[in-house]
């Protein structure tokens, strides 16, 4: 499918707040958790040619990378006003956020600041240019909501509907049977997903799902792992809306693109071969080619207005193959990192368009269709074929990057973490010269 040409808005740079040099726009990375995936795609928008900037949790990997040029502090018990105070001392080209409740944050931002003065019109408007119109930003937000638009737009849906009492979900589950799935709103990585085949799974997971995470937990993950974003949501006691969604019998499927006021750019589509759990990321990946997909992607972004990062989930249904979108992820996806050829390059395509520069993707990391992305794979299993027979997608320009991820994996044997030591500072040694030169 053809993909829309960056350069053909004439208006791409009107919104520039002070930029003195056009060779490297700054990128603004907003992200409340430590994903290491986060941390790649900060590596791939400086190879790209973007200054790189993060608003993130003071332990976040990003920062142990040599592109990062600036870290903003978030705050879990602040995070609207932390992300606020890094937008205005940024003053960044892009905003491009990491997670959902960035999303969720920046949509607050942009809610409060219509109109109130040149700092917050700044934010409001940026705010904009980065993610899309903001009229959708509430379809986005509602899956029940989203999936009405995907269906209007004819696009291949399951059935949605959101349960707001335990007689909706018995009616529910009385018309579509099981097993159904469940899903929370606002909530990232399959953390709010269950899927039910009882009647009295389908409630306790409802109220499971519904209910504000534990103050315990939300102290562990501040205390343990500097996690703080589960702390405001438990003390206010902020419970979850809750959707419920026909199961379709298939395999899973992603579709990662790159935006411009509705145009996709770029896009990468994959089928997922392995997870790190049932509800978990994907850890190994095929890189696919279904029209299906990207048509239905290419729809929604543009019915939306969507600008930036953002990715599609499907499932592929086992008889048909027919793609049925079930999910948006409205925020940078963990394979938006990768450069695999000609309109398979988001970051370079999203470059392009904020530089007015031609567009020059970097040179393709692999041959190889099956991607098994570190660290996930590694941790799944140590053993796996796949980190041999695949593209074992290890950022060994980034040493202390992967000591960290190593250091993170501590169920691992001993001996595994030697190999990988020793593996390290064996690949750090040569890294690819054209990547080391795009660095620079």
């Amino acid at each position: 499918m053809q993909l829309d040409d960056p350069r053909r808005d004439a208006n791409l740079l009107a919104f520039a707040p002070d930029r003195k040099n056009l060779m490297s726009p700054k990128v603004l990375i907003a992200t409340t958790h430590c994903w290491f995936p986060t941390a790649r795609l900060g590596m791939a928008l400086a190879r790209a040619g973007f200054s790189v900037e993060a608003v993130c949790p003071p332990t976040h990997p990003i920062q142990l990378t040599s592109v990062l040029q600036r870290a903003h502090g978030y705050r879990g018990l602040l995070p609207v006003r932390s992300f606020r105070r890094a937008i205005e001392a940024a003053r960044p080209d892009l905003i491009v956020s990491g997670d959902d409740l960035a999303t969720h944050h920046l949509y607050q931002i942009h809610d409060e600041t219509g109109g109130k003065g040149e700092a917050s019109s700044f934010i409001h408007d940026l705010i904009e240019r980065s993610l899309g119109r903001p009229e959708n930003f509430e379809i986005i937000r509602e899956r029940d909501a989203f999936m009405s638009m995907a269906k209007q737009e004819g696009i291949r849906v399951p059935e949605t509907k959101p349960i707001c009492n335990m007689d909706q979900l018995r009616e529910w589950v009385s018309d579509y049977g099981f097993p159904t799935v469940l899903k929370a709103s606002h909530t990232s990585g399959g953390a709010g997903v269950r899927i039910v085949e009882t009647v009295d799974s389908a409630e306790r997971e409802y109220r499971s799902l519904q209910a504000p995470p534990l103050l315990a937990r939300a102290l562990k993950r501040a205390v343990i792992d500097g996690d703080r974003t589960l702390l405001y949501p438990s003390l206010r006691r902020t419970r979850h809306a809750v959707q419920a969604q026909a199961m379709v019998a298939g395999r899973e499927a992603t579709t990662a693109v790159a935006c411009w006021r509705g145009n996709v750019l770029g896009c990468l589509s994959f089928e997922v071969v392995h997870k790190r759990d049932r509800f978990g990321p994907a850890t190994v990946l095929q890189l696919i080619d279904n029209p299906e997909m990207v048509a239905s992607s290419v729809k929604m972004a543009r019915r939306l207005g969507l600008s930036g990062l953002h990715g599609f989930d499907f499932m592929l249904e086992h008889e048909s193959d027919d793609a049925y979108l079930i999910e948006i992820n409205p925020r940078a996806t963990q394979v938006g990192h990768l450069a695999l050829g000609e309109g398979r390059d988001l970051p370079a395509a999203l470059y392009a368009c904020i530089s007015g520069r031609a567009l020059e993707p970097s040179p393709r990391v692999t041959d190889k269709s099956t991607i098994a992305l570190f660290p996930h794979e590694w941790i799944r299993n140590p053993g796996s074929a796949f980190l041999r027979t695949a593209y074992h997608d290890v950022p060994w320009s980034e040493p202390a990057l992967v000591r960290a991820c190593v250091r993170s994996a501590g169920k691992m044997r001993s001996t595994v973490e030697e190999d990988w030591t020793d593996s390290l500072a064996t690949e750090s040694e040569s890294v690819d010269d054209n990547y080391a030169a795009s660095r620079k």
